[in-house]
C-alpha cells in the first residue's frame, strides 16, 4: 500500500506529512511518496523526506502510484484525470463544495474530508479544525498588534500614561479561546461575546470579560461550531454587540455555522461607531465573513478601521500547522489501515463514517446529499 504526499497550491504554505510522520507509517508496511519540493514553504526538505525513507517524485508519479492521496487543499482538474488512486484525503469543506464532490464521487473516488471528522472525545487526537483554529487564534492577535497603531499594554512614563488596548472577541472556540489568551499574555483587556453559556467560566478562567446575551438556542450538540439564532435574540444579541464594539480597538471574529454563510455580527453602522485606526481580524472570511464589508484573503479600509479577512491564518505558520496537521492525519490513517499495511475501510466506526463523504460512486454524507 503506498501513500502519495502532494504539493500544495503557492498560496499554501502547508504540507500533510512532515519527515517526523513518516516512520509511524513505515511500521505500518507502508510505501510513502513525496512531490519533489512538497515540503519546502514547511521547512521540510526533499533530503530529510528520503532520510526517513519516503521516495521523492514529480506530481504525476504520485498521482499514478498512489493507493491513498493526501492534500490539504482540493485536487486540480488536471489532478483529478491522472489520479489512478481511489482513495483521497483532505480539508474539501465539502458542504460549500458540494458540487466538486459530487462530481469525484461519480467518478468513483472515496473522498474522506478530515474537516467533517465527528467533534467527540474519542475524535480529539484526529481533530484538524481544533488544530488549525488554535494557531490561527494565536496567529490573529499578532497580526492585529502589528496593524494597530497603538501599544496594546498599558504604560506609565514620564511622558505620560498609555492606556492598554481593549479587545473584543466574538466566539469563544478554539481559536477565540486561544485569542484570548495571547491578547492578555500582551496585555490587553478582553471581552468576549458567545451565544454559548456554557464556555462563561473558561472564558474568565483566561481573564476576559464574558458578554452575555440571554435566550441563545441550545449549542450543546453543534459540535463547537455557533447555531442559528431566533430574531428576538438576534435583536438583543446587536445591541449588546454594538455597546462593546464603539469601545473596542482590536476586534477578532471567529463565528461560522457548519454549511451556511458566516453571521454578519458587525454592521456597516458599528464600523463607523469605531476609532480610527481600530483593527477587525475576521477569521470566518471563507464563509462570507462576520462583518459587511469582509473580503476573503484581503484587506480594506472601512471609515479608517482596518477590515483582514483571513480565514486561513494557520498556513502562516507552517512549520507547527503542519507538524500538528500531520498528525491528526497520521491519527486517523490508523483508523482505516492495518499493522500489515492493508486498507480496511471500517464504516461501521463512527469517525471513519462521519468523515467520508463519497464512496461506493455516491455521495454518503446525509447533509451533502440534501444539497445536491
Amino acid at each position: 500500500m503506498t501513500i502519495g504526499v502532494l504539493k500544495e497550491p503557492t498560496f499554501e504554505n502547508r504540507v500533510s506529512l512532515l519527515p517526523e510522520h513518516i516512520p509511524i507509517l513505515k511500521k505500518l508496511q507502508a510505501n510513502i511518496i513525496i512531490e519533489e519540493n512538497a515540503g519546502n514553504n514547511a521547512f521540510a526538505s526533499n533530503d530529510a523526506y528520503e532520510a526517513t525513507g519516503a521516495k521523492i517524485c514529480n506530481r504525476n508519479d504520485v498521482l499514478q502510484n498512489a493507493d491513498i492521496v493526501l492534500s490539504i487543499n482540493a485536487l486540480t482538474d488536471t489532478d483529478i484525470v491522472n489520479c489512478k488512486a481511489k482513495i483521497l484525503f483532505g480539508f474539501y469543506q465539502p458542504l460549500f463544495n458540494a458540487e466538486y464532490i459530487k462530481n469525484l464521487a461519480e467518478k468513483n473516488f472515496t473522498i474522506f474530508s478530515i474537516d467533517m471528522l465527528p467533534r467527540t472525545t474519542r475524535a480529539q487526537s484526529m481533530d484538524v479544525l481544533s488544530s488549525q483554529a488554535n494557531i490561527a487564534g494565536y496567529k490573529a492577535v499578532l497580526l492585529a498588534a502589528n496593524l494597530y497603531p497603538k501599544y496594546f499594554p498599558m504604560f506609565m512614563t514620564a511622558a505620560g500614561s498609555i492606556p492598554p488596548a481593549k479587545m473584543l472577541i466574538l466566539g469563544a472556540g478554539v481559536a477565540g479561546l486561544q485569542a484570548i489568551a495571547t491578547a492578555k499574555r500582551l496585555g490587553a483587556v478582553v471581552e468576549v461575546f458567545d451565544t454559548r453559556p456554557q464556555v462563561k467560566e473558561e472564558v474568565m478562567s483566561l481573564g476576559a470579560k464574558f458578554v452575555e446575551v440571554e435566550g441563545a438556542a441550545d449549542a450543546t450538540n453543534a459540535g463547537g461550531y455557533a447555531v442559528e439564532q431566533t430574531e428576538t435574540f438576534l435583536l438583543k444579541q446587536k445591541a449588546r454587540i454594538a455597546e462593546s464594539v464603539a469601545k473596542s480597538d482590536i476586534i477578532i471574529t471567529t463565528a461560522a455555522i457548519p454549511g451556511k454563510k458566516a453571521p454578519i455580527l458587525i454592521t456597516e453602522d458599528m464600523i463607523r461607531s469605531m476609532k480610527n485606526g481600530s483593527v477587525i481580524i475576521d477569521l470566518a472570511s471563507s464563509t462570507g465573513g462576520n462583518t459587511s464589508f469582509t473580503k476573503n484573503a484581503e484587506t480594506v479600509v472601512v471609515n479608517g478601521v482596518t477590515i483582514v479577512g483571513n480565514s486561513a491564518l494557520a498556513a502562516n505558520m507552517p512549520s507547527d500547522a503542519s507538524k500538528l496537521y500531520g498528525k491528526n492525519i497520521l491519527n486517523f490513517l490508523q483508523l482505516i489501515i492495518t499493522n500489515e499495511g492493508a486498507i480496511n475501510l471500517n464504516f461501521e466506526d463512527d469517525l471513519v463514517k462521519g468523515t467520508c463523504v463519497a464512496h461506493g460512486g455516491v455521495v454518503t454524507n446525509e447533509r451533502m446529499v440534501q444539497l445536491i
